[in-house]
């Protein structure tokens, strides 16, 4: 007979849910030597797809909290990866721009990701990695 612990601990949501933090952890680990966290990689990643982007429309597409939202961008900014200026649409709005230094330091943190997604997907061989991203975009994608 398995305890509760050994019955919740065999459940795929918990299993999933320890993989993710521990993949979460090594990215994170990996980008910190950039002086990113994961969410300032996001939104940096975010201006750069979407820039210049709203202030205001950046944080709905992130779903992070205005207030969050100034705090990352002025860390950001200060470290010279975004630009805010008047929005030429709405001059009461920010746009955000990624600056030529984000953009290099986005291709570093992309290296350093793949990375550690390979650190991450090592105990598998390349059939099984390649399946387990098939599994997962199933279980992604399904609605």
């Amino acid at each position: 007979m398995t305890s509760a612990l050994e019955y919740i601990q065999s459940l795929p949501t918990w299993l999933v849910g320890r993989v993710a933090a521990r993949g979460r952890g090594l990215v994170s680990d990996a980008i910190a030597g950039e002086g990113l966290k994961l969410m300032h990689h996001a939104v940096l990643a975010a201006t750069a797809e979407y820039g210049p982007v709203a202030q205001a429309d950046l944080g709905r597409r992130l779903a992070v909290d205005p207030k969050d939202m100034v705090g990352i961008l002025n860390h950001l900014q200060e470290a010279g990866l975004v630009l805010r200026t008047p929005d030429p649409a709405d001059r009461r709005k920010n746009a955000v721009t990624v600056t030529p230094e984000g953009a290099a330091l986005l291709g570093r943190c992309a290296a350093l990701a793949k990375a550690a997604n390979a650190e991450l997907l090592a105990p598998l061989n390349p059939d099984e990695q390649n399946q387990l991203m098939a599994l997962l975009t199933r279980l992604h994608e399904a609605p």
